[in-house]
């Protein structure tokens, strides 16, 4: 059982993000975004800009990259700490914590010089295209063609279910570069510029306040820089930064978020005096300090250099099931005043009623809930073996 500890370094940190998330003028961006009517939401916020003045936004990169040098225990943090003041996180999850992993991991040197900096100082957007429509959790399947074209390529092909793409300067793609029996081989990334002619972006309406988004390649044309990685070995960089994606950090974080905003309703309301809900936020309290470290756990690990695909697994898995717990147990304590949305009545917060939304498809998100029972089955408990 691995343990971890902050340093006092670390708990610094963590203090001045906190006071910073605090001051005036970053509430102000953070409230106005909660206040969007329907079908509008946030792109790139001021709040990132600020952050990156700092080097905060992307902390655990190098000096020269726009960060601190720092690890990722300060980037962990200041995830944690967007999450709760209510600063909206998804450009930044997907922007630094996922684009950028893979070309910090596996990009040229020309790439990252190019890319990099500007992400870090809340700049530029970055966006993923991996799903299709054919092509969900089975990403082997994918079948946006890249066709070799002189000394490059062209790629076509549709992609679903994009987060903030509409916002993104360029996007990190999956593309086959190869036809092969062997699905996971013949897979390359690529960086793909989205304000360009041949790349078409829509927006799909859901049922969460964030939009999907619905992207096609019709031809566009791309340089061997534009190569991350090697050709046809693409699968093995997703393959290194998918469990980094699923820390299960931001989840449970959202968790705790929600959980604690039920609980201070409660307490107001006098639903905390009845002894049935006093039995259930008790249970739920429980599983979100588990949450917390399960997803701390895997940190540490991640730092120690010893990071494997089941841990990951099991704390995505436990947060975001037991954040659709939450939101579910929300509804029931708060009543019809509960089910309104932001947009409903004057004054209503709409939390519960968007978590409740936000519920199944954060599940969904980065590997669903099926996808990792598999991969605790059959890679720890060797039940499919």
């Amino acid at each position: 059982m691995m343990r971890f500890a902050f340093t006092e370094e670390q708990e610094e940190f963590r203090q001045e993000v906190r006071a910073f998330l605090a001051e005036d003028r970053v509430r102000k961006v953070a409230d106005s975004v909660h206040r969007l009517p329907p079908r509008e939401e946030p792109g790139n916020l001021d709040v990132y800009r600020w952050l990156g003045e700092k080097r905060w936004l992307a902390v655990n990169w190098p000096e020269k990259y726009g960060g601190l040098g720092r690890g990722v225990v300060e980037k962990s943090i200041l995830t944690e700490e967007l999450i709760r003041a209510r600063v909206p996180d998804l450009v930044h999850i997907v922007s630094i914590d996922i684009v950028g992993s893979v070309l910090m991991m596996a990009g040229t040197e020309a790439q990252k010089a190019a890319r990099l900096p500007a992400l870090a100082s809340g700049e530029q957007n970055a966006a993923v295209l991996y799903t299709e429509p054919q092509a969900g959790s089975d990403l082997a399947a994918l079948q946006t063609r890249a066709e070799p074209d002189e000394d490059g390529w062209r790629l076509y092909g549709r992609k679903v279910y994009s987060l903030k793409t509409q916002f993104a300067d360029f996007a990190l793609c999956a593309a086959r570069t190869t036809t092969s029996e062997v699905a996971f081989h013949g897979i390359t990334l690529f960086l793909v510029p989205l304000r360009t002619p041949g790349v078409q972006v829509r927006t799909l309406p859901n049922l969460t306040d964030e939009q999907f988004c619905d992207v096609t390649l019709d031809g566009i044309r791309l340089s061997r820089d534009d190569v991350v990685g090697d050709v046809d070995g693409g699968w093995q960089v997703l393959n290194d930064v998918l469990p980094v994606e699923r820390t299960g950090l931001e989840f449970q974080a959202k968790a705790r978020r929600l959980l604690d905003e039920i609980l201070h309703r409660a307490a107001a309301d006098g639903s905390l005096d009845d002894p049935a809900h006093q039995q259930k936020l008790v249970e739920l309290d429980a599983h979100a300090r588990a949450a917390h470290l399960m997803a701390w756990q895997v940190i540490s690990r991640i730092r120690a250099g010893d990071l494997d695909g089941v841990s990951t697994a099991m704390s995505k898995l436990y947060a975001t099931e037991l954040f659709k717990r939450i939101s579910a147990y929300g509804l029931e304590v708060g009543g019809l005043e509960a089910t309104l949305s932001a947009w409903d009545a004057a004054g209503a917060t709409g939390t519960r009623e968007a978590a409740h939304r936000e519920g199944t498809g954060i599940t969904l998100s980065a590997g669903t809930s099926e996808i990792m029972r598999y991969l605790i089955a059959s890679e720890s408990l060797r039940l499919l073996s």
